[in-house]
């Protein structure tokens, strides 16, 4: 599953899809709201998108929520189907790429995914507030694997298309109609890593 996205968004390129899109952008963001990273890996800081008043707001996060026992590890990704997410904390997680490995040697082969058509992607996301010296965190959605992951991998992320992005932080959709593989070739993927033989 994905474990690793990239962030080399440019602050220009998001400000200019957030306001075709008809969302706010606080007036006290900037560009430091979305520092670039070639890695954000689980337990990494990295931006989510929410709603703050009629604006969506980026919010620096951890990848991961905290593991609800001392022996299990962190929930960096979150099964959708079947479940209803009105009372959560919805979140977007911008990512210019996220990243599938395959193989069984190390390193394993590493493959890229990008959204076609747009300057960026979005991944549906649950947010939660710290908890004693817990920063907040987020955790990514997951589906079915749709035509560009499933070589890859037998789950993917939800990705959403722009067009979805406020249906999903207001929840104005059923969650079934948004949490869904996009359709063949919404994915361009390449591999940037050879694995081990």
């Amino acid at each position: 599953m994905c474990n690793d996205f990239e962030q080399h968004i440019a602050w220009a390129e998001y400000c200019e899809l957030m306001r075709s899109l008809e969302l706010g952008i606080p007036p006290h963001q900037s560009e430091l709201d979305l520092p670039t990273a070639d890695d954000i890996k689980i337990g990494d800081v990295g931006p989510v998108m929410r709603a703050a008043g009629d604006a969506i707001e980026l919010a620096a996060m951890r990848f991961g929520f905290p593991a609800a026992n001392p022996k299990g590890g962190p929930i960096f990704n979150f099964r959708s189907e079947g479940r209803r997410f009105g009372d959560s904390n919805r979140c977007l997680v911008p990512a210019s790429a996220f990243f599938e490995f395959t193989g069984k040697k190390y390193p394993k082969a590493k493959h890229r995914f990008t959204l076609r058509n747009a300057p960026f992607m979005a991944i549906a996301g649950l947010w939660r507030d710290g908890r004693g010296n817990q920063p907040p965190s987020f955790t990514m959605l997951t589906t079915e694997p749709g035509p560009d992951v499933e070589l890859y991998h037998n789950r993917q992320v939800a990705v959403l298309s722009p067009q979805d992005w406020t249906s999903w932080i207001r929840l104005t959709k059923p969650e079934a109609e948004l949490l869904r593989p996009l359709p063949a070739g919404s994915l361009a993927v390449e591999t940037v890593r050879a694995g081990s033989d």
